[in-house]
């Protein structure tokens, strides 16, 4: 058998390129092996690199050999037991018909699955391949701070603080060799020959010889100290031009509730599935300002340790996060200016009456203003009474708001890559 080997795209680190050749072949092999390692992993390593596992069968290698060709003379057993029509019976178990119910055997070989080491940033790839913050627009700030300045090569005016010193010192470089190359060469020129008659016996001739090369050689090297050092025509300074540039500036509102209701397991739940958001917005997006918001019967802007680790509780009004997460946006974030995005986990449960006030701001104050709003029930009982008054909300606004239902950690994963698949771009 012959094996052809393309090596063509191969450079002097030909293991890397074969590495990548790998990944993007089995791409949709890989993928699905990330997504079965998600589900065994905590949240403290699930960004880490480490083995996946493909199905050998999967894995089979297109290949040229040579045909048999020619005409070949083949004798078949002959058949006296069946005839066309005939049902052949099923082994029963235990039979060695390949059930899998026999007994093991100690003889016999095979292949196992195909397991390769990933590394951390090929994991991530993997990972969060395919999201994407919905509806993401670039906006055009109306004001003068939208634009920005750029440097656009060098003039030779300018302001004092705007030169450019080695620039300029180059271009007065330049300017001296152009002007006073040929003088410098003539110098060079009459040394020479000046040497040559020091080496020769003195006499009269010679004498006045040198004393003319002398001469000759002092004005031409006086000439040449007559060029400036440095000119004004030399100078060079940064230009710099003013630029008009669209801005995809985007915030991120983490709403986490903490109160009473919220057991130990749910609160970790929810925790696990901002880490993963927060994962996710670092690593896809450079210009992205975060907000941690918690709350139970108060609501309180803090910090990323705080927002993770903080131990503190009580009971449950979720309109105060709302509330407070309206009049931030009110405060900082202009939608003219801003992407806003917002993500809520919560159990569901609210106190009596304030969830229709949720449904209320909601609709009228946030709603209007963000790109996307993302609420995550996290309860292993039925839905919640926040629940049903987040479904008219969603009635109301099937694009902007969207809302899922998880039940163990299991279904972080799955439901984080719903809410933010990609989508169509649309207008906020």
């Amino acid at each position: 058998m012959s094996y052809i080997i393309d090596r063509r795209l191969n450079s002097k680190k030909k293991s890397t390129v074969n590495r990548q050749r790998f990944l993007r072949r089995y791409k949709q092999h890989i993928k699905r092996a990330v997504e079965e390692a998600i589900h065994d992993r905590s949240i403290s390593d699930i960004e880490r690199g480490g083995e996946v596992t493909i199905p050998r069968r999967d894995i089979s290698e297109p290949v040229f050999h040579h045909g048999q060709g020619g005409q070949n003379t083949r004798i078949y057993p002959g058949n006296k037991e069946f005839v066309t029509g005939d049902e052949f019976q099923r082994p029963e178990s235990g039979g060695g018909g390949g059930s899998g119910q026999g007994k093991a055997s100690n003889q016999g070989e095979g292949e196992d699955n195909f397991t390769f080491s990933i590394s951390q940033e090929e994991f991530l790839d993997f990972m969060f391949e395919d999201l994407e913050l919905p509806y993401l627009v670039r906006k055009q700030l109306k004001d003068a701070t939208a634009f920005e300045t750029r440097r656009a090569g060098y003039s030779t005016s300018g302001s004092p603080e705007k030169l450019h010193v080695v620039r300029s010192l180059r271009a007065a470089h330049a300017r001296r060799i152009a002007l006073g190359g040929n003088d410098r060469k003539e110098i060079r020129a009459l040394r020479k020959e000046l040497w040559a008659l020091e080496a020769l016996p003195a006499d009269e001739t010679s004498q006045e010889q040198m004393q003319a090369l002398r001469d000759q050689i002092a004005e031409l090297d006086k000439k040449a100290r007559r060029l400036p050092f440095i000119d004004d025509f030399d100078l060079r300074y940064n230009n710099l031009v003013k630029v008009p540039v669209p801005s995809s500036k985007a915030v991120m509102f983490c709403v986490m509730d903490v109160s009473g209701s919220m057991t130990q397991s749910i609160k970790d739940i929810a925790k696990r599935f901002f880490i993963l958001l927060y994962l996710f917005l670092q690593r896809n997006y450079k210009q992205i300002e975060l907000v941690f918001v918690r709350h139970h019967t108060h609501a309180k802007e803090v910090d990323e340790q705080e927002f993770f680790y903080s131990r503190e509780t009580g009971g449950t009004i979720v309109s105060s996060a709302l509330q407070l997460t309206a009049d931030i946006i009110d405060k900082r974030y202009s939608p003219a200016d801003w992407n806003i995005y917002i993500a809520q986990a919560s159990d569901g449960d609210n106190w009596d009456g304030d969830s229709a006030t949720c449904s209320d701001l909601l609709m009228k104050r946030i709603l209007k203003k963000v790109q996307y709003y993302a609420y995550v029930e996290i309860t292993t009982g039925p839905h919640q009474n926040l629940w049903y008054e987040y479904e008219q909300v969603h009635d109301a606004f099937p694009e902007e708001f969207a809302m899922q239902h998880i039940t163990d950690a299991g279904e972080i994963y799955p439901v984080f890559r719903k809410l933010f698949e990609k989508r169509t771009e649309g207008a906020a």
